[in-house]
């Protein structure tokens, strides 16, 4: 059986946007209910030195329109870091969502083999788009992913595995 990247990426991305917009369901539903402007869980971070939930909701974004496009050689929209409520967050998750939905899946063929190059601070690192996708963009996502909820978890917001997994 053969998986393709846009297979592996795009469904992916989808479904943790999805499960977020859940869990900031949840998340304003405990603002609501403790009278707490739900701002404070915007500007939220597990440590001192971590990104804010609006960070990590923010590389969310990032990551998965980067990959979109690094994947199928195109150009990603950027979207200035500006998001200060719950509602900002959710339309930011609804732009991410609306770009990858653009994109046909016949514009990823051959990503597998796409030269992939990453400039970062100290160098370029140059992946195989499948390389990239695997061992990068995926496990980089649920990273902010998990963050994301656990910041949520930590403020009080009852979210456990099951919704973190979407099966609820």
């Amino acid at each position: 059986m053969s998986i393709s990247a846009y297979d592996l990426s795009i469904p992916t991305f989808q479904r943790g946007f999805a499960v977020l917009s859940k869990l900031l369901d949840k998340a304003e539903a405990l603002a609501e209910e403790k009278k707490f402007k739900p701002e404070v869980l915007v500007n939220a971070r597990l440590a001192p030195d971590m990104l804010s939930l609006a960070g990590q909701i923010q590389r969310l974004s990032d990551t998965a329109k980067g990959a979109a496009a690094r994947l199928t050689g195109t150009e990603a929209p950027s979207f200035p870091d500006d998001e200060v409520t719950l509602a900002d967050l959710r339309a930011r998750i609804d732009k991410t969502t609306a770009y990858l939905a653009s994109l046909p899946e016949s514009a990823y063929a051959g990503a597998e083999e796409r030269d992939v190059v990453l400039k970062t601070r100290q160098q370029e690192v140059h992946f195989t788009g499948k390389d990239y996708l695997l061992t990068y963009a995926i496990p980089n996502f649920y990273f902010h992913l998990t963050t994301a909820y656990a910041i949520l978890r930590h403020n009080g917001v009852a979210v456990g595995k099951l919704d973190f997994l979407g099966r609820t």
